[in-house]
């Protein structure tokens, strides 16, 4: 498995051991690690904080994204895609897509390479989430 989006996975498996959703995104730049996050809606109790927002919240000020691809253990919503698009991140290289579909298709008309490996780790982890945690995933997904 690559190395990065194993370390995404290791950051959802944080966010599920601190009763978050386990949600996980790391970005790196020409070749190397910049940052990591998990998501921490309900550990910080900000609606806003989804995996890839805060691992780009991690990251800082990077200048150009150019040479960046941002890894997530979960199809990009259409939140974390619109910042994708508006920081310019050319590639976003996923776990799965098949409990959330999210914005794919957003992404990819706007120039973004996406790459879904469709791991069963993935899939299995929300799987299990969203049957052990229904609420919290529907107000995650605005669903409620």
């Amino acid at each position: 498995m690559d190395k990065y989006m194993q370390l995404a996975i290791d950051q959802a498996k944080k966010s599920l051991n601190e009763n978050g959703i386990p949600i996980g995104s790391v970005l790196v730049k020409s070749g190397k690690l910049i940052a990591s996050g998990h998501n921490k809606r309900v550990q910080e109790n900000n609606p806003i904080l989804h995996g890839e927002m805060d691992c780009l919240n991690n990251a800082g000020r990077v200048g150009s994204f150019k040479d960046t691809v941002i890894y997530s253990t979960l199809m990009p919503c259409y939140m974390c895609a619109g910042t994708i698009v508006q920081f310019k991140i050319p590639k976003v290289i996923v776990g799965e897509s098949r409990t959330f579909k999210g914005a794919k298709e957003f992404m990819l008309q706007h120039g973004v390479e996406v790459i879904d490996l469709d791991l069963p780790e993935c899939v299995d982890m929300m799987n299990t989430f969203i049957k052990n945690r229904p609420e919290i995933w529907n107000e995650d997904i605005g669903e409620l």
